[in-house]
């Protein structure tokens, strides 16, 4: 009798066996679509990847995310946008304010989550942050209400700080917010101030060869994707021309500035997750209120401020999170 129960109970482990495999094999795998204007980047897909992983959705197990980098050509935004409408991705992220757009004119339908844009509203992606109807919502990076903070802080960094000009890309779309911004801040501050804007990269060494001929002593960028894609090059021509530079966001391209100040893209970016996994359990965009930062940092390059010839102040070196030695 034991050997015959023993002939049952693997006869039917046996059976079950492959149903158990195949009840695994047949998991639902979602698929999404990751549109950011600027060049690939570990830190942003991390981030992104661990918001997901943190409501059970891992890419290659459960979830296949369709990745699409423009790399600071804003041009390719539209066509890109529209491939993800093609593979009928169940939701697109986007990266940056350009890539918003495009996606919003690519699709009514297709849930989108936006991070690191401007101004939401101004830019007509959504209708209010609280209520943002239609098939948007997302983050916002208070990348205007933070141009006069960035501008107290290089005035700090560098006390003998008397003009600064205001680095933008013309096909930046809130360009013109920001550069306002910028400009009342600096009279706020007494400073001299003036824009240059650049079409493309061949144009980045020539302007940095103006700012120094005309005796500029300080660099801020505009929230721009072509500035973060060619964030290196733009480091290493400051050095060069001796022009310390503040930046918002401290990726990899950028670290070379001497510092930078804005919200933290790994949280937005861990957040973005969160809310694609609440879209892919039956949440709605209309739904869920755009939010804002609530993590800012402060990073301080003293290798770039040691090649400039520059002494940070302990008191600004006291309330940097990150200090780059």
């Amino acid at each position: 009798m034991r050997l015959i129960g023993l002939a049952v109970i693997l006869a039917v482990g046996l059976t079950l066996a492959p149903l158990a495999a195949g009840a695994q094999q047949t998991e639902k795998v979602r698929r999404i679509g990751f549109l950011s204007a600027a060049i690939p980047g570990s830190v942003v897909q991390d981030a992104f990847r661990q918001g997901l992983r943190e409501h059970g959705y891992i890419e290659g197990r459960n979830l296949l995310v369709e990745w699409r980098f423009a790399e600071g050509r804003n041009d390719r935004l539209s066509g890109f946008a529209a491939e993800l409408v093609g593979l009928k991705v169940e939701v697109v992220v986007t990266l940056a304010s350009a890539a918003a757009l495009a996606a919003k004119k690519a699709t009514a339908a297709i849930p989108i989550v936006f991070t690191q844009v401007t101004d939401p509203v101004g830019l007509g992606v959504v209708s209010s942050l609280a209520r943002p109807g239609g098939n948007l919502t997302g983050f916002s990076i208070l990348g205007v209400e933070l141009t006069g903070k960035r501008l107290e802080l290089l005035k700090e960094a560098v006390p003998s700080l008397k003009s600064v000009v205001t680095l933008t890309h013309s096909a930046n779309p809130t360009s013109a917010l920001d550069v306002k911004e910028a400009q009342i801040a600096a009279r706020r501050l007494g400073l001299e101030a003036r824009l240059v804007e650049v079409r493309d990269a061949d144009e980045l060494e020539p302007a940095f060869t103006t700012m120094a001929r005309e005796r500029a002593r300080g660099v801020v960028l505009v929230p721009s994707s072509f500035l973060v894609t060619h964030g290196l090059q733009i480091t290493e021509l400051a050095i060069k021309k001796r022009l310390p530079v503040l930046a918002w966001t401290d990726t990899s391209s950028l670290r070379g500035a001497l510092m930078s100040y804005g919200p933290s893209t790994s949280d937005i970016l861990r957040r973005a997750g969160g809310h694609v996994a609440k879209i892919l359990n039956g949440a709605k965009p209309a739904d869920l209120p755009v939010e804002q930062p609530t993590k800012f940092e402060l990073v301080i390059n003293l290798k770039t401020a040691k090649a400039l010839g520059l002494t940070i102040p302990q008191t600004l070196l006291l309330q940097a999170d990150q200090v780059i030695e």
